[in-house]
Order: structure tokens, then C-alpha cells, then sequence
């Protein structure tokens, strides 16, 4: 089997589901993470590293830095906006990304605001279809901390199996303890 050059793949870079469009960042985009960011800070500093420090110019960066790495496939971050008003929900994405399998890790976050509406488990849900799909998926990971209940649950609700716990792994982000770290997956075979 020739594999495609991951510059050579098609990706749109916009994924719909029936409430949502994942879209790829492009230039602009900083002050509405921010926004969300803002609304979700204190839950963001448990779990993500990236929200230590966090700035308009730094969302800004990572749009900007997200938009590259769409177009050369290094990663695929995507902006959650919802469909009826165009308000951003939050972030997801593909990362961890082998093209030789194809592999792919699905990351997320949602605004503080907009959780308990199923809009995560939806994009989880959609994101996964694309890849494989779309992407000829053969594998499709999640990763998260084991302290993380929502991160779970969200995995869990998209069909993901537990596959794996990883004892002791990583710090916990807040109180810098070592927690575990859980890995849920979708497989398919040929």
C-alpha cells in the first residue's frame, strides 16, 4: 500500500455535524480563545499546560501557528463554532498524528459556559467519523488525565474503550502531584 503524502491529503477545513462546525484557525481568530479561555480559566490550569500564562497575543500566535500546521498536516487543530450563531465553543483537533497507520489523537476543550449541552461529545463523535471516514483511520486515541471526570465521560459517550492507565505519568497541573493518565481508543482493521 503507497501512503499519501500528508501534504498531498484533501482535508477541508471545515467538518460539520448537526449542531457544529470544526474549522481550521486561521489569522484573526486569537480574541474569541481568548474570550473562552477567559470564561474557563480556572478549569483550563487544571488540566492543559498551555493555559498557564495565556494572553491575547499568545491566542493569536496559536491561531496563526494552528493554521500552518493545518496546511502542512504536522497537526490539525480545529475551532468548535456552533452553527445557529457562529459563537466559538472551544477547541479540538487532531495531534499525535502517524499517516503511515493512519493514527490520530483527538485533544479538546470546551468553554466553561457551554458545557453539559452534549456539544463535545458531538464534535468527539464527528471528528472521529472524519477520520475514519475520511482519513482511513485505523487507529484513534484520547488522552486524559484520570482526575479529568468530563474528559472521560466525553470519551466514554463517543465509544471510545479504555485501553490502557499510565501509573503516575504526569503532575497534576494545580496541587503538582503525580496523576495517572488514562488512554481510550477506536480501532479498525483492513
Amino acid at each position: 500500500m503507497n501512503a499519501i503524502p500528508a501534504l498531498l491529503r484533501d482535508i477541508p477545513e471545515v467538518i460539520e455535524t448537526d449542531r457544529l462546525r470544526l474549522r481550521s484557525p486561521h489569522a484573526g481568530d486569537g480574541q474569541a480563545v481568548y474570550d473562552a479561555y477567559e470564561d474557563s480559566e480556572t478549569e483550563l490550569k487544571r488540566w492543559m499546560a498551555w493555559a498557564h500564562g495565556y494572553s491575547v497575543e499568545a491566542a493569536e500566535m496559536s491561531a496563526r501557528r494552528g493554521q500552518i500546521n493545518f496546511l502542512t498536516r504536522e497537526t490539525l487543530p480545529l475551532l468548535i463554532i456552533r452553527k445557529t450563531d457562529g459563537v466559538y465553543l472551544g477547541g479540538t483537533g487532531l495531534h499525535d498524528i502517524d499517516w503511515s497507520v493512519p493514527r490520530f489523537e483527538i485533544g479538546y476543550w470546551l468553554s466553561t459556559r457551554y458545557t453539559g449541552n452534549g456539544y463535545m461529545t458531538e464534535a468527539v463523535i464527528g471528528l472521529t467519523n472524519f477520520c475514519r471516514e475520511q482519513l482511513q483511520a485505523r487507529r484513534v486515541t484520547i488522552r486524559c488525565d484520570a482526575l479529568n471526570t468530563r474528559s472521560r465521560q466525553v470519551a466514554e459517550r463517543a465509544g471510545f474503550a479504555l485501553e490502557s492507565i499510565t501509573a503516575r505519568d504526569r503532575r497534576g497541573l494545580l496541587d503538582q502531584q503525580l496523576t495517572d493518565t488514562l488512554t481510550f481508543a477506536r480501532t479498525w482493521s483492513d
